[in-house]
């Protein structure tokens, strides 16, 4: 997750790039176009001013705040050329039907990012700069939030997901203050231990790997738990390419080397001719390439973008299309 900066309008991540990847367009026969991730509607928005009139495109979100925000602006309700799905992007084939879709003909965005604006709702608990309830739930109809890992988990658990999803290495340290702190409720409570906690390591000789707020690799890890991102992302991706047309594009912006790795190496593994053991004499796997990899290797956002939305800086986009 990108570091936060209060206060800052959602700018969508590299946009002209992942629509110029996409290949979104208004010539040719009508196309399907989903934003699996709509946020607060910057991707999608482009991609309906650049799609034609006859495309259909579909806006997937976890978010219901997310969606009811953009309702009005599409005109939903009268079934216009784009609709609105309240669901996770893991479950991208029921998605696709509720808005009466079946097969993507055109191509298909996910940015795995944070949008600003729950960022900049204190009472969503994803942010450590508003102090908020312990939350951190996209969709605010899940079961787990924050505050039950943090309080609930054993210590091994809690500094296994800490070390895990935020690859911070004082991760045992952590639980055990956060355990020895329990109960906590607030985002600010945990910000603040976890900032005593990481004091001692931000010496002249002991920098911090970027200058990101200490918690934020804390914060990163537990939203990605409750949330449960990685699973989430290895069933949309293998949805995706079943779902896909031959000549349909993939495209993915990730924010966390886990989610880029994940992209990487699925991309790679649909695009094999074959899985046979290296050593293996004949080939008598019978696999086919499925995607050809458009992006040689990940594209990132440059220095303008960077100075104008230091929320890009971690952004890496790639991309595929389907193969017949």
């Amino acid at each position: 997750m990108p570091s936060e900066t209060p206060d800052r309008p959602h700018i969508p991540v590299l946009l002209p790039e992942a629509l110029d990847l996409l290949g979104v367009r208004a010539d040719g026969p009508a196309r399907v176009w989903v934003d699996a991730t709509v946020g607060a509607g910057g991707h999608l928005r482009e991609i309906a001013r650049r799609a034609g009139g006859d495309d259909t495109i579909i806006g997937i979100d976890r978010d219901a705040r997310s969606l009811a925000a953009l309702e009005a602006e599409f005109d939903c309700a009268a079934r216009g050329r784009v609709r609105l799905v309240h669901a996770n992007f893991a479950e991208l084939d029921a998605a696709l039907a509720a808005g009466g879709v079946d097969t993507i003909t055109g191509g298909i965005l996910a940015d795995l990012g944070v949008s600003s604006m729950q960022l900049d709702q204190g009472e969503r608990g994803f942010s450590f700069l508003r102090d908020g309830p312990l939350d951190m739930r996209m969709d605010e109809s899940a079961a787990v939030t924050a505050a039950d890992l943090v309080n609930k988990l054993p210590e091994k658990e809690l500094a296994d997901i800490i070390f895990e999803y935020g690859e911070e290495r004082h991760s045992r340290l952590l639980a055990r203050k956060i355990v020895e702190a329990r109960p906590l409720s607030t985002t600010g409570e945990l910000a603040a231990l976890v900032s005593s906690c990481l004091s001692r390591f931000q010496g002249p000789r002991r920098q911090r790997r970027d200058d990101s707020h200490p918690a934020t690799r804390t914060f990163q890890a537990l939203r990605m738990a409750v949330n449960q991102e990685l699973a989430s992302l290895e069933k949309f991706l293998q949805r995706s390419l079943q779902l896909l047309a031959p000549g349909a594009r993939l495209a993915v912006i990730t924010f966390h080397s886990l989610e880029d790795r994940m992209v990487k190496q699925f991309l790679r593994k649909a695009a094999a001719p074959c899985i046979c053991p290296p050593r293996q004499p004949i080939c008598n796997c019978g696999k086919k390439p499925e995607l050809l990899i458009i992006t040689r290797k990940a594209l990132t956002a440059g220095e303008e973008e960077v100075l104008a939305n230091p929320r890009s800086r971690s952004a890496k986009l790639r991309a595929g299309e389907k193969m017949a």
